[in-house]
């Protein structure tokens, strides 16, 4: 009785066993299709948060809205590049043209590093784009920053051009 009770544990263990490395989340760096290329132009925007008034569709201020370009970053760095600052400048012509728009600024990255390193570094990608644009003119009280790290990827994939899409700051208008 004892022997058999012993083997149910070593087949119940195995089972487990089994059945987690055989339902994995990622497949093997083989086996994986890389996304289709999106270009910066059609990230979605993030989710409206409850009691954000938005402009309507067909709006001068939707117009304008469409306008607000992502900053995307190199990899395990929150410097802003010259492709950078050139988005983050006509980023800032628009807010100046439209002096009631407010953006959210989204920090992300992609999933490689720890979760708490994610989150500061999207933290401090976040703020970079802010201070740019502070320091471009843009009344500090119309931006706002928040770090998602590698919560919320565009892109799903363990490549390079997935995390190339995954390592940005977004933009989301509010009004």
């Amino acid at each position: 009785m004892r022997t058999r009770t012993l083997y149910m544990g070593m087949i119940a263990a195995l089972i487990v066993v089994v059945g987690l490395v055989g339902c994995s989340k990622k497949p093997p760096p083989g086996e994986i299709i890389p996304p289709p290329e999106v270009t910066p132009s059609e990230m979605p925007q993030t989710e409206r948060v409850p009691g954000d008034e938005t402009a309507p569709p067909g709006s001068a201020a939707e117009d304008a809205a469409l306008q607000i370009e992502d900053v995307f970053y190199e990899f395990d760095k929150y410097a802003l590049t010259a492709r950078a600052r050139d988005t983050l400048t006509r980023d800032a012509d628009v807010l100046l043209a439209n002096p009631g728009m407010r953006l959210l600024i989204e920090g992300h990255c992609d999933e490689r590093g720890t979760r708490e390193y994610n989150l500061a570094l999207a933290d401090r990608r976040a703020r970079a784009s802010r201070d740019f644009l502070v320091a471009y003119g843009i009344d500090a009280s119309r931006l706002e920053t928040i770090s998602y790290g590698e919560e919320r990827p565009f892109v799903l994939g363990s490549t390079e051009s997935a995390w190339s899409k995954n390592r940005r700051a977004h933009f989301v208008v509010r009004q």
